[in-house]
């Protein structure tokens, strides 16, 4: 059996990724792999366009064509990544009977109904909230298992409601720790839709972790006013920088580099990035769920990031979510590339060897 040194040595990174391989075409197998990707499947509660837990799949079959040379991090690909999909099968069967049972709530919601009035869609509702609480505890319990192995674990969405027992795991670890929020949403709502765990309401239910110090939110461009008192109310571990505001700044003459020292400045030492695609412009993720104008570029995502890891502040994990595959592959391209980049940044911030960025 070949050791990882081996592997390292025979492996051609200038080569088409190996579709029979892990993520990104790379030989290693998860004892190997120093990161650790969970995928989460899940879009139970959509309130909008769907296609979220196909997200994972798209991701992993566009990124075999990435290639691994990465200015920023051009030997990340040496400390193996491999995605982990032991809880896809099951919740995805979950996932699709659930999902139908919840967009006949939120029709009749729509239609000004009142499911109070309807036994059997209360029933509904109360199979949902507690199958998506069963999802956070497996969720959780994977994460901590591939932490006790000694790895750096991030998590592949799914709706954005999946990574709340990845929050939940890292609260068990850290005593304290922030998020850095990427997002067109603020995700505040309560219970959104009668949905316990709905995706609008990740950054609410993370926001009852004792743990979690503060919640810096950027690119935000849709919210309500429950979000917003919120937001008010939160005693400071709620800071926005909306995308009005960001904009407004730019032309008003503070460049991206001045401003992403303040959105970093904002957070604590320890910091969770959770990136869902809407927060970037529409044309990067065109069949993402709930799609907002405006928005981030690519490059503004991944010099903020890359800024975080350079930074004193310390990375502990990642999520991506929202990312929706179309007709083609564009939507999985782009967030296998973000992917591989929120990677690096992560495993760079933990200390770990990628390479000295390349400049030409």
């Amino acid at each position: 059996m070949k050791s990882k040194q081996q592997k390292i040595a025979e492996f051609d990174p200038n080569q088409p990724g190996v579709e029979d391989a892990s993520i990104f075409g790379l030989p290693f197998n998860a004892e190997e792999s120093d990161l650790i990707v969970i995928a989460v499947p899940w879009e139970v509660t959509v309130s909008y366009g769907d296609g979220a837990s196909l997200g994972p799949n798209a991701i992993l079959d566009a990124s075999y064509q990435i290639d691994l040379f990465n200015q920023a991090y051009p030997e990340l690909w040496k400390l193996g990544i491999f995605i982990d999909e032991g809880l896809a099968s099951d919740w995805m069967l979950k996932n699709s009977a659930l999902k139908e049972k919840a967009q006949s709530i939120i029709e009749l919601l729509e239609a000004g109904g009142n499911i109070g009035e309807d036994a059997a869609l209360m029933n509904d509702l109360e199979e949902i909230n507690q199958a998506c609480g069963r999802l956070n505890k497996d969720v959780k319990e994977r994460v901590l298992y591939w932490k006790e192995q000694g790895k750096k674990v991030a998590l592949l969405g799914g709706d954005h409601s999946t990574p709340l027992g990845y929050y939940q795991a890292l609260a068990e670890n850290y005593d304290k720790f922030g998020i850095l929020h990427l997002d067109a949403h603020m995700d505040l709502r309560i219970a959104y839709e009668g949905f316990t765990y709905s995706h609008a309401s990740i950054m609410y239910n993370a926001l009852q972790l004792p743990q979690l110090e503060k919640i810096v939110q950027v690119g935000i461009r849709d919210f309500c006013e429950q979000e917003v008192s919120i937001v008010k109310n939160s005693n400071g571990r709620v800071k926005v920088f909306t995308d009005n505001d960001l904009k407004e700044n730019y032309f008003g003459g503070l460049n991206w580099k001045e401003q992403c020292k303040e959105i970093i400045d904002a957070l604590p030492n320890q910091v969770v990035i959770s990136c869902d695609i809407d927060s970037l412009y529409q044309w990067y993720c065109p069949n993402t769920g709930t799609p907002v104008p405006g928005g981030l570029s690519f490059e503004q995502v991944s010099y903020l990031i890359n800024q975080l890891a350079k930074s004193n502040k310390k990375i502990i994990g990642f999520d991506l979510v929202e990312v929706s595959p179309g007709e083609d592959s564009w939507d999985g391209n782009v967030g296998a590339r973000l992917l591989f980049s929120l990677c690096g940044a992560f495993v760079k911030s933990q200390g770990m060897e990628v390479g000295t960025p390349l400049s030409f």
